[in-house]
């Protein structure tokens, strides 16, 4: 059975960090690209960051790049997103996906993956 499960969300004022994991199952990490997705009220989901499998290179999305960092620790199929200087407009439910089918070199399209957890708030205040 395929699963994710997000962790680490919480409530943060405007500076400050914080660090979401994300524990898949085999099915769901081995050799697939990663990613996380975020969705503010209102608003559509949006690829924030992904990494893949093999060399680990990663991408991310104009507006959290210098801020945000995608990892993966193999060994424990988990896969981690580190928050800094976090903004109000970081507000939103984060999710994790796994198993990209297509579009191999834009990986922050959700319409692209096959597995997702069920989410986890996030709160910046300012």
């Amino acid at each position: 059975q395929v699963q994710l499960a997000e962790s680490g969300g919480g409530s943060v004022q405007a500076g400050g960090s914080l660090r979401l994991s994300c524990v898949a199952s085999r099915d769901a990490y081995n050799s697939n690209v990663m990613a996380w997705f975020r969705q503010a009220p209102g608003r559509v989901r949006e690829g924030i960051a992904a990494i893949y499998p093999t060399v680990s290179s990663t991408k991310y999305a104009d507006s959290v790049k210098g801020r945000f960092t995608i990892s993966r620790d193999n060994a424990k199929s988990t896969l981690y997103l580190q928050m800094n200087n976090m903004r109000p407009d970081d507000t939103a439910i984060y999710y994790c996906a796994a198993d990209l089918t297509r579009n191999w070199a834009r990986p922050l399209r959700p319409d692209d993956y096959k597995y997702w957890g069920q989410g986890t708030q996030v709160t910046v205040s300012s």
